[in-house]
This record gives C-alpha cells, structure tokens and sequence, in this order.
C-alpha cells in the first residue's frame, strides 16, 4: 500500500469505507468518527498525525461511503466491524482514537481485544450515555424526518455559540457529513447507543488511555469524562471553549494531546521520526557516542530536525526526503546522502525518482555536485536491494 489509499473493506458484517494516510512502516492509529460524522471529520488531525503514524479512517456502517446493513445494531456490532476491517487490511495492533460513538467503539475494541491495541484517546464520550428514551425518539425521528432534519440541533450540540459566530464554515461541513449519513444507518447506530453499558468493560481495558474534554460539551461535559479517567486510571485533557466535536473547535490543542499520547513529547516524537527515516541501526549508533558535545548536538537536531522541521504536516515525509536528497546533491554530503537514499526509499521514494532528483540537480546545482553524487547514490540504491 502506498502513502495514501481508500477504498472499501469487507467485515463480515458490513463493508466499511477506509482510507489511510502516512508510511506504511510506521505503528497504526485508527480514528473512529462520532455518530452522524464522516471520517472527513479528521481532516484537521491527518496531517500531523500521518508524520508519525499509519493512520487509518473509517466510516461506521451507515456512514458517508458505509453502506447501512439492516438492524438492529450494537456497539460489539460495530466494533467487529472494526476488528474485522483491521483484519482484511491486514493491520495486527494499533491505537484508537475516537470521539463520540467512536470513542464508544473503540472502548469495546480495547476491552474485547486488549491484545491488539496500543494505545486509547477517547474524546467527548462515555461508556453509558442515557436517557436511552431519547436516543430510540431520535432514532425514530431520523427514519420519519431523515438526518437532515437534525442538523441544527446537531450543530449547537457539536459547537457552542461563540464557536459557531467565529467559524461559520462548520455548519456547511456539518450537512455535508450529516446530510451523507443514511438515515436507517442513524437511527440504529442511536438504538445502539441507547442500548450500551460498557462499564462492566472497562477494569478489561489494557492500553494507555488518555480522555478528552470540552468544557463546553453539554452531551458528555467534563466530569463526565473525569469519572471515565478515573475509572480507565487515564490522563485527561480539557479543552476550554470546545463542543461535544472538540476536535474541530480545538484543532491545534486536541491534535497536540492525540500526539502527545500516542508519540510523546517532542524529543521522544523526533527520535521515532528519525527512526523511521533513517533506520533503527543508524540511530542506534549515533545515540551512544560517548562525547557529551556530540551527544547534545545529536539531542538538538533531534527535536529541532525531526520532531518540528521533518514533522511538520506542510509537507509529506516523501516530498520531505526528496528536497533533502536534492539540498544534499548541492552541498556535496557524501556521507548524508548515502543515508538519505535508504531513508527516501523507506518514504517511498522509487530508486527511478531517486537518480531522476541527482539528475535535476546537474541542471540547477551543477555537473560537478551531481557527478559526484551519482556513484554514492547508485550504490546506496544496490545497497538497499541487496538488504
């Protein structure tokens, strides 16, 4: 699989819309949706985390490219739907982040198969949310009236007034999601809500657990997610001025707890990131030179390098490693760029694209800097095909 692919996946159950985004070596995380969203709800997200996971969206069933199977549902439904999907995508562990349903969904998943997850971010949810009454009356409306006629209280649910005034764009994202959602899909994903305790789950949940919180969620409101830290022994964030979607009120907060959980702090997020690029062995040998000037120039170009330049989201590892390769030509770094070659092929370079930027750069940089380059760069590239 490439940086990039979506399409459809077959559960057993139900056929789930995904999409992935990031390198296919780095550790997964699954983003699950909140009920009435479409994985576009992450948009904000993907970019960040896509500089150090493999990250995975998915539709719920009955959502935006889900088609709906008949009900009635259950939360353990759509988290088979979940570990199925995980299954035919051929994904072993990962983390999961969700809000909402999602967050509900990926409780399930944690506590059934505690074995294939790594890590936990639940936002704005709860593992019982009642009255169960008005959930199978919302279920009923949404088959009689369709989504659509939920919009509005949907959107002052989602995002509180002065949120709403500041950023008017939400509302024309919110129909988009809402208005995709089928109607049938709705409602019995409501039923399974209505239906839900996963409380008696929850002392089964393994995986370090961070919750998120908006103080201004009136759905789940902070202690109801203070009561689900507790109970998972969890962090937990609160995000002032956000909504039940805190994701999209708080982007840049909401995004930095998800990576800090899921990563760690900058240092520890730059070595991954190095780590991915240049390879275990490479890192490995440079962390213990004995030297303390040479170990804190390695600390520097750690967090300044990899953990902000390298994971910035303006730009994709690929296109990262390509620039890095051509600035490497220029300068005549023999020794880094043999290290970049392995690293732009593990980002998913082509050995082709790779002689094809050496060759560009003996028309902008000079015959001589690529002349030189070339023989370094071929043998890197054999170097890697015989590994």
């Amino acid at each position: 699989m490439g940086q990039r692919m979506q399409g459809s996946v077959d559960t057993g159950g139900a056929t789930l819309r995904f999409r992935f985004d990031g390198p296919d070596a780095a550790p997964c995380v699954v983003l699950l949706s909140s009920l009435g969203a479409t994985f576009e709800m992450w948009e904000p997200q993907v970019p960040r985390l896509a500089g150090f996971c493999r990250v995975l969206r998915l539709d719920h069933r009955g959502h935006g490219g889900s088609p709906a199977p008949a009900g009635p549902y259950t939360i353990g439904d759509l988290g088979r739907d979940v570990v199925g999907a995980l299954d035919s995508l051929g994904v072993e562990r990962a983390a999961f982040c969700g809000i909402s349903l999602g967050g509900m969904v990926a409780m399930w998943v944690a506590a059934h198969h505690p074995e294939r997850t790594t890590s936990l971010v639940l936002a704005c949810t709860a593992p019982q949310l009642g009255p169960a009454d008005a959930w199978v009356e919302r279920a009923a409306r949404a088959r009689t009236t369709g989504t659509g006629a939920l919009l509005d209280g949907l959107y002052e649910r989602w995002f509180p007034a002065e949120v709403r005034k500041e950023r008017p764009e939400l509302r024309a994202e919110v129909a988009s999601m809402v208005t995709s959602t089928d109607d049938e899909g709705y409602a019995s994903c409501c039923e399974a809500i209505a239906t839900m305790d996963l409380r008696p789950d929850l002392p089964r949940i393994q995986a370090p657990a961070l919750v998120i919180a908006g103080t201004e969620d009136p759905v789940t409101p902070p202690a109801t997610e203070l009561a689900l830290a507790q109970a998972l022994g969890a962090g937990l964030v609160v995000l002032p001025g956000a909504g039940h979607v805190a994701n999209l009120a708080a982007t840049e907060e909401f995004t930095e707890a998800v990576v800090t959980h899921l990563v760690g702090l900058p240092a520890i997020r730059g070595a991954a990131a190095r780590r991915a690029v240049l390879g275990d062995e490479h890192v490995t040998t440079s962390m213990q030179t004995p030297d303390p000037a040479a170990r804190a120039l390695v600390d520097y170009l750690t967090r300044a390098g990899w953990a902000e330049v390298w994971s910035r989201p303006g730009l994709d590892r690929r296109t990262r490693s390509a620039i890095t390769l051509a600035c490497l030509v220029a300068l005549g770094r023999p020794g880094e760029l043999e290290i970049h070659v392995a690293g732009a092929l593990r980002n998913g370079l082509s050995a082709e694209e790779v002689t094809e930027i050496v060759l560009h750069c003996a028309a902008y940089a000079g015959m001589p800097a690529a002349k030189a380059a070339m023989p370094l760069v071929l043998r890197a590239l054999d170097d890697a095909s015989s590994g």
